[in-house]
């Protein structure tokens, strides 16, 4: 590993602080590819009050942050954090597109963006749910 980052890692209030910080920076990367791959705009449509979409999101800042607390919590590198919540995030990706398919009646980004609040809460459970059987197969 890099001795400049071996030093900052020796203490465990600085830490702390960078493994937060390599988490919620890798977040709103995590984030800003998920709204790539949507046909609306998460934080415009939460801006309007889109309570489906709130909870689809929520569901993934809550998903891609379980996979991180899974990845800390086993003592892992700064680079392996990384690496299993990239991991993750594709995962989380696959997963969606799954929905999508596995579910031909519904459109779920129109049903999203519609407000469909059954829809929002299924995604976000899927996300919730799925961010645990990743994180458990990093403790492996």
């Amino acid at each position: 590993m890099d001795p400049e980052i071996d030093w900052l890692l020796e203490n465990e209030y600085l830490t702390s602080i960078v493994y937060v910080s390599v988490a919620v920076l890798s977040l709103i990367v995590f984030l800003s590819l998920f709204e790539l791959v949507t046909k609306y705009r998460c934080w415009n449509e939460i801006k309007k009050g889109n309570v489906a979409v709130a909870m689809a999101t929520g569901g993934k800042i809550f998903g891609i942050c379980n996979i991180f607390r899974f990845s800390i919590s086993i003592n892992s590198s700064i680079y392996e954090q990384l690496l299993w919540g990239a991991y993750g995030f594709v995962i989380l990706i696959i997963a969606y597109f799954l929905f999508e398919f596995m579910t031909p009646v519904l459109k779920i980004d129109t049903e999203l963006m519609n407000d469909n609040r059954a829809v929002g809460f299924i995604a976000m459970v899927i996300s919730i749910s799925l961010s645990y059987v990743i994180g458990a197969t990093i403790l492996i």
